[in-house]
């Protein structure tokens, strides 16, 4: 997320100040529905406030920031998007801190620059306030960490901004200690995935991918991620592989990344020449959706201390 920040020379209509100024600040060409959206959405402010009015007259000597994140303005609602509501059933655990929710492929995690594209943080907070209809307000739902759209499993979020800092601390990877020998004892959250590719001698029974990633694509361009040396700011980046089984020309693999990567698990096997069935970015076969899938989450509980194990069932890649 970038900030960018105009002041008017003269008084000017809101979404016309940012035609005239945001495509030479961000580099990128944005139409008139582009800068609409970009307003509706929440990313503009007038000194400090939120404005979603695209009329809103704007004077001389105003603050106008703009918040960005051009991954997603490049982005737009994808045809195969489902639809999707939380419900008892897809709650996996829940208490007055944390919720986990077993997300489904095909439903982006959070909001993106296309306001009418729903997301699984927004169907959170609907359930939150749905069972308990009296506040006034949404409930607060934390994003703690991302699933890419087309990953389904186990998703945490926080539902009280009292643990934010500790389950954040937990997901960072700038704070490992890797250690050759154990590394994923140094890893305060255990994720298991599990992924599907196609079957070959370059898959043993047990092994682990270590590199350096980093991106690859432009920032104008769609968000892609691959090998980039250390000395050009590629970051350590490490999954342990297990097979659970090989059948019918598929090898089904769990995986544990204990580093946090952009697309870590579907780059490391794609580098060996195994990429995901359905991860057509990453030259995969195409496939009825990408075969990757949350299986768990283990971590401490941030206020109890208590070990939490959490695991979602995938039952449509076996």
């Amino acid at each position: 997320m970038t900030t960018y920040t105009i002041f008017p020379e003269s008084k000017i209509r809101l979404d016309e100040l940012l035609r005239q100024n945001l495509p030479k600040l961000t580099g990128l060409e944005l139409s008139n529905s582009k800068i609409r959206r970009l307003i509706m959405a929440g990313c503009i402010r007038v000194n400090g406030r939120e404005v979603r009015i695209p009329s809103y007259t704007v004077f001389v000597k105003s603050n106008v920031e703009a918040f960005i994140d051009k991954d997603k303005l490049l982005y737009e609602k994808q045809a195969d998007d489902i639809s999707f509501e939380v419900t008892e059933e897809s709650v996996l655990y829940e208490d007055e801190y944390l919720i986990f929710i077993n997300k489904p492929a095909k439903f982006p995690t959070e909001k993106t620059i296309v306001t009418d594209r729903d997301n699984l943080h927004d169907a959170v907070v609907r359930y939150l306030w749905k069972k308990n209809p009296s506040l006034r307000n949404p409930p607060y739902v934390g994003i703690m960490h991302r699933l890419d759209k087309d990953t389904s499993g186990v998703i945490l979020f926080t539902k009280t901004r009292e643990v934010n800092k500790a389950i954040f601390d937990m997901f960072d990877s700038s704070k490992l200690e890797l250690n050759e020998s154990s590394e994923k004892n140094y890893r305060p959250v255990h994720k298991t995935y599990i992924a599907v590719v196609k079957d070959s001698v370059k898959i043993k029974e047990s092994f682990t991918v270590k590199n350096f990633l980093g991106r690859i694509t432009s920032k104008s361009a769609g968000c892609k991620w691959g090998e980039v040396p250390e000395s050009r700011g590629g970051l350590i980046a490490v999954t342990e592989f297990k097979v659970i089984k090989r059948d019918a020309g598929r090898c089904y693999l769990e995986c544990h990344p204990i580093t946090g990567r952009t697309h870590q698990i579907r780059i490391h096997l794609a580098g060996l020449g195994t990429p995901i069935f359905g991860d057509t970015l990453y030259n995969g076969d195409k496939a009825e959706r990408l075969f990757l899938h949350a299986k768990s989450l283990e971590l401490t509980h941030p206020i109890t201390g208590k070990k939490i194990s959490v695991s979602a069932p995938c039952n449509d890649l076996y």
